[in-house]
């Protein structure tokens, strides 16, 4: 199998109302907002998207109403994973998976699997699934870290493993990745603030956060470093500084969907345990007359 994944991914956000339901009007303005400026494919039922604070049907809709807008425009990859090898594996094979074009699975969370315990939990996944399986390696939530043998042993050893969403932090393991891995095995960076040097260092594109509120100039960025443009793409890069540190001191997504509040996109609802941010405060160089999410965005927008 090859990865079709490229380019900007969206970590699509789950709006809700203020009474806590999901709003799915607001979902399908969200998603045709993104398509329209350049999103190349969606991640659904995510971190992003708040998805342990889901009933399964409201993620069965919300996959369904993903599915439906979207029609067939650019790839879905749909999280599928956890902690315990058999419920997943059990998931996969029941699931009906008609409109969703591969998954993505996390490394195992809380029991702190060993570097063989990686492999085997993905072998197992792999075995089960005939969708193409995204690696996603996020050693600040699972409490261990994928290292590049690991995944480089797991993209040899079964083809419809074909990328990996990076978000160890670590460009130097990104690198040994990229050198190693096999032709049909590729890198996506899992993080927005990381996403120009991963591309440099020959990573396909991102799964990002900051794509929901802002995908015209993220998505603007990546194909300027695919066509070799990187001074270009790092004046954008450099614009989004402040608003990465913005978006993320709080949690993910309070930040995101407080800025697609500010916006006038969703309501700025999250549902417990993670809480609304509403104190967006840019820390250097601000105009106290200027909103700070406001100031931010012209900085990106207009210069």
């Amino acid at each position: 199998m090859q990865n079709i994944f490229h380019g900007l991914g969206i970590a699509l956000v789950t709006p809700f109302k203020q009474d806590g339901s999901v709003d799915y009007a607001s979902l399908v303005s969200l998603v045709n907002y993104q398509l329209e400026s350049g999103a190349d494919f969606f991640v659904i039922l995510a971190t992003t998207g708040e998805t342990p604070c889901l009933e399964k049907e409201e993620k069965d809709e919300i996959t369904a109403t993903v599915i439906k807008t979207v029609n067939g425009r650019v790839p879905i990859l749909h999280y599928c994973g956890g902690n315990n090898t058999a419920a997943v594996v059990r998931e996969i094979q029941e699931t009906d998976w008609t409109g969703i074009d591969g998954i993505l699975s996390i490394c195992p969370y809380y029991n702190k699997p060993s570097q063989e315990g990686l492999y085997q939990h993905f072998k197992a996944i792999a075995q089960a699934s005939e969708l193409p399986i995204v690696l996603y390696n996020v050693p600040g939530r699972t409490g261990v870290n994928m290292t590049a043998e690991t995944t480089v042993r797991i993209a040899n050893d079964f083809p419809n493993v074909v990328a990996i969403k990076e978000a160890s932090g670590n460009l130097e393991q990104v690198d040994e990745i990229v050198k190693y891995k096999p032709s049909h095995f590729e890198v996506l960076s899992g993080d927005d603030a990381l996403t120009f040097p991963m591309i440099v260092s020959g990573a396909v594109g991102v799964i990002s956060v900051i794509g929901n509120a802002l995908p015209k100039e993220f998505s603007r960025m990546i194909r300027l470093e695919f066509n070799g443009e990187f001074e270009a793409a790092r004046n954008i890069h450099h614009k989004f500084t402040e608003l990465y540190k913005l978006l993320f001191v709080d949690g993910n997504p309070a930040g995101c969907k407080a800025l697609l509040n500010d916006m006038g996109m969703i309501e700025n609802v999250l549902r417990l345990p993670p809480v609304s941010y509403t104190n967006l405060t840019l820390p250097t160089n601000r105009d106290d007359n200027e909103p700070d999410v406001g100031r931010s965005l012209h900085k990106i927008l207009v210069t």
